[in-house]
């Protein structure tokens, strides 16, 4: 369940600024609009995130669909993502819901990045996805896939692996069995050295259906057929999808413009613009800030206590939880813009906001955790420091030993 955010109804002024330019929402719509404060949004965002409280009696699946999917380049950062949003949840029990369940499936999602996304959501998931604008390939034109090489090397990945798992090096000679040698030239420039050409489409493959994480054999990371899993998957309709993942992304990060969406999917802003049109009717304008945006229908109640509470955000969690509605200089107030921002450091949220940095190391059963506060903690906040650092240790099934001081290690690419 999502909650809700309660505004504050007052007559708005003129038209306010929208993302940089003048809004294009006439005057008489604005009129009645519901005002909501930062603040309030942050509240709200904090709950709905279950970051001001762990849930209780929800699944990994359920957290995930409130967070509108979890980013899991690093799968361990994402245990620990879900994990402390659940009440005395551990690693294992993400683990069990991806690899024993399947509750959970890790594929390419939004912005063609690797996310956990619900089985049940995959459905809507891979058809919004099939029908956002194609990113233009910055490969030279004799790299590139053709359009018709590019279905087709879609369509030998889900043949490929329909009953199997298999490593990436067996995928490609699986690939480049049933298309030809063209998609196994080594071309494609990546780390150092060059890929063959078909995995331009391996991210699309993932968005397609056709392919998802399986179980690592040993260090080796494997792809599989969600199929195996889901029988039934099928995309659904383009258009019922699109609206079903703006609605997830307005729950989860809302209320927001289709400036924000357009980021946070990696579409074009045109696009994502006409696409908040066509479901102007599905959705509730609202002003934050004296800023226009858009709310999912009926999801205006706000906890009527400012956001409080201490919080460890673990890798790209933190670019998860700005990409909403929230405006970097108050996300980031202070020296957190210049030590936070611009790189992908684990985060220390304090009262919502982002008030430090900080690191793990482990060896063995011990976790060394540095903590850099960027703000001063009182005693209270301390405590909730110290508590946090111990939930962390439970959710990793570790000994955790807390360091203030300075984070040495750069931000994770």
């Amino acid at each position: 369940m999502n909650p809700t955010m309660e505004p504050t109804m007052e007559p708005t002024a003129a038209p306010q600024t929208f993302e940089g330019r003048q809004a294009d929402v006439p005057r008489d719509v604005l009129r009645d609009v519901p005002r909501l404060s930062w603040e309030q949004v942050c509240a709200a965002r904090l709950r709905r995130h279950s970051l001001s409280a762990p849930a209780a009696g929800a699944g990994p699946a359920d957290v995930t669909a409130a967070l509108a999917g979890v980013h899991a380049q690093m799968l361990p950062a994402a245990e620990l993502s879900i994990a402390l949003r659940i009440a005395g949840a551990t690693r294992a029990d993400v683990r069990a819901a991806l690899w024993e369940e399947h509750s959970l499936i890790r594929t390419f999602g939004p912005r063609g990045t690797v996310h956990l996304l619900p089985a049940r959501d995959l459905p809507r998931w891979i058809g919004a996805l099939a029908a956002i604008p194609s990113v233009p390939s910055t490969f030279p034109k004799d790299v590139q896939l053709t359009p018709d090489q590019t279905e087709e090397v879609v369509r030998a990945v889900a043949d490929a692996l329909r009953d199997a798992e298999l490593t990436i090096d067996e995928l490609d000679e699986a690939v480049a069995d049933r298309t030809g040698p063209w998609a196994a030239d080594l071309v494609m420039p990546a780390f150092q050295t060059l890929w063959p050409r078909w995995r331009q489409a391996l991210h699309l493959a993932g968005m397609r259906g056709a392919l998802c994480f399986g179980p690592n054999r040993g260090r080796k990371v494997t792809y599989t057929g969600p199929h195996r899993w889901l029988p039934d998957l099928r995309p659904a309709e383009p258009r019922e999808a699109l609206a079903a993942v703006v609605r997830d992304y307005l729950l989860a990060y809302g209320p927001s413009t289709p400036q924000r969406f357009a980021q946070w999917l990696t579409v074009p802003v045109r696009w994502a613009n006409e696409l908040f049109a066509s479901l102007a009717g599905e959705m509730q304008r609202v002003e934050v800030e004296g800023v226009p945006a858009w709310a999912a229908p009926g999801d205006l109640t706000a906890p009527h206590e400012p956001p409080r509470g201490v919080r460890l955000l673990p890798y790209f969690d933190g670019y998860a939880y700005r990409v909403g509605n929230q405006p970097p200089g108050l996300l980031y107030p202070g020296r957190a813009a210049e030590r936070v921002l611009p790189g992908n450091f684990q985060m220390l949220l304090v009262d919502g906001v982002v008030a430090g940095l900080w690191h793990q190391r482990r060896s063995g059963r011990t976790i060394d955790i540095t903590v850099e506060p960027l703000v001063e903690l009182t005693a209270a906040r301390r405590r909730e420091l110290d508590e946090q650092v111990e939930r962390v240790g439970e959710i990793l099934e570790g000994r955790p030993r807390l360091t203030i001081g300075t984070v040495t290690v750069g931000g994770h690419a």
